[in-house]
């Protein structure tokens, strides 16, 4: 009965990239590899449209974008309550509405089922325990930079964040969140609910450096998922100029990759009926003549196998045999004629 807990990541998301998806797989694998909490979601939520940061699209936009980056995933879901909202929310406003429904939900879950007014970032199986689920704040070291910036944050609403909810913050390899927190009273006050977690697999692709690939026309694939680029080229988002942007790749299409598969397996097992050699090839009546680099080219009969140390690229050109008449290609016996058609097949 490990104690439950909920990530939610709160920020612009324009565009979400496959690191901010990255922040909830890493918190998860920490807690549950060391077995003292249980996830049982992650929630996004994108920020309101009055928010005004440079390079802020629309909310809708925003929200579609990360209901296509997260539609692979089977645990971290879009919340879309806060755009809806009249006017920017703080941080602490998003998360005490969150905590609220989760907690309210387990304790009288037929209030929604009823109405059918569930909202689709709630997380499944919620009833399946009646203890309350803590919602945490997911972010990145820079969020908890942030905090020392002056006039950015109210006191209250960090002490009310740190102390109410908690942090888990993901840090790059070689920088120091504990220099931070040593040098906020308040974060220091309230450490003991603050998880750091380094993360050992750098990604320095943010939502800025794409925006500013994207108004130089520059490519942006594999960096973004290829839904989320399909979708920026479809509504022409942040000026985008770049032609490199491709179509989005459904996953259906990837169907032929089993059928090629199971059609060599066929092949190959086909194959393997009938041991083969060197005389068993369609073109019998051709010799090989193998040389390797750098060598003088000479006249062989077999092909080279095995060969180590230097010389070991090969070519292989096939020239007609003077030495054969063609009358030995005749003497052939009928079951071996039957066998290299089958080859052929093949």
């Amino acid at each position: 009965m490990l104690p439950r807990i909920a990530l939610i990541a709160c920020g612009s998301f324009s565009p979400p990239t496959p690191m901010h998806m990255r922040l909830f797989e890493i918190a998860r694998d920490y807690f549950e590899i060391r077995g003292s909490h249980k996830v049982v979601g992650g929630i996004i939520s994108p920020t309101h449209d009055s928010y005004g940061k440079k390079g802020l699209a629309p909310s809708l936009d925003r929200c579609a974008m990360i209901k296509l980056a997260v539609q692979s995933s089977n645990w971290i879901r879009l919340s879309d309550w806060e755009v809806h909202q009249s006017q920017w929310m703080r941080t602490q406003s998003v998360l005490q509405h969150h905590q609220n429904y989760l907690n309210n939900f387990i304790n009288s879950p037929g209030d929604g089922e009823q109405h059918g007014v569930l909202p689709g970032w709630l997380p499944k199986n919620l009833t399946e325990r009646r203890d309350p689920i803590k919602l945490k704040l997911l972010c990145g070291a820079d969020l908890l930079e942030s905090f020392a910036v002056p006039g950015l944050w109210s006191n209250d609403d960090i002490e009310n964040i740190v102390a109410n909810y908690g942090l888990v913050v993901i840090s790059r390899c070689g920088s120091n969140p504990e220099k931070f927190i040593f040098e906020s009273d308040i974060l220091t006050k309230h450490q003991y609910n603050i998880t750091l977690i380094t993360n050992w697999v750098p990604n320095e692709v943010s939502s800025s450096l794409v925006r500013r690939l994207l108004n130089r026309g520059e490519s942006v694939k594999y960096l973004l998922d290829d839904l989320v680029l399909s979708y920026i080229n479809r509504q022409g988002l942040y000026n985008v100029k770049s032609k490199y942007i491709t179509d989005a790749v459904h996953p259906n299409h990837l169907n032929f990759n089993h059928a090629y598969m199971d059609n060599n397996k066929n092949a190959i097992q086909q194959s393997n009926h009938q041991d083969m050699d060197e005389s068993d090839s369609p073109l019998r009546q051709q010799s090989a003549r193998v040389f390797c680099c750098g060598e003088t080219p000479r006249v062989a009969t077999k092909l080279l196998l095995g060969r180590s140390g230097p010389g070991q690229a090969i070519q292989v050109i096939t020239v007609p045999d003077k030495n054969k008449s063609n009358s030995d290609s005749l003497e052939q016996t009928q079951p071996k004629k039957q066998k290299i058609a089958q080859v052929q097949q093949i």
